[in-house]
């Protein structure tokens, strides 16, 4: 009886072991920030220097903490959209070391989905 040679399994090519860099550190937050016009938001600046963006119908929250949220484990983000009677809202928090451009990109995207009524 042949007994079949044991096959090394799947190979990884040499291109795929080559470190990566990613990008990393906070960022400009005016790539956040600017997003957003007087005409549909709210912004306050606190005396901590975090700052509070919401929508004029109170429903959307923005708030940036540089120095990381009180109370938290240096979370430096927070989105939240508020739900409906018949829907549950959101809400979505990154720590204070997340790229702004991830952020900015997370922003874009949820007031890309949302609509005057």
């Amino acid at each position: 009886m042949a007994v079949a040679p044991l096959s090394p399994g799947f190979s990884t090519p040499v291109e795929a072991l080559r470190l990566r860099e990613w990008q990393l550190g906070p960022g400009q937050p005016a790539l956040v920030m600017d997003q957003f016009s007087a005409d549909e938001f709210h912004l306050i600046v606190d005396d901590r220097a975090d700052v509070h963006v919401s929508s004029k119908d109170g429903r959307f929250y923005l708030g940036w903490f540089p120095n990381g949220r009180p109370g938290t484990a240096g979370e430096g983000w927070t989105i939240a959209i508020t739900g409906t009677a018949r829907v549950r809202g959101y809400r979505m928090s990154f720590d204070t070391e997340t790229p702004a451009d991830i952020v900015a990109a997370v922003v874009a995207r949820v007031l890309k989905t949302s609509r005057c009524l």
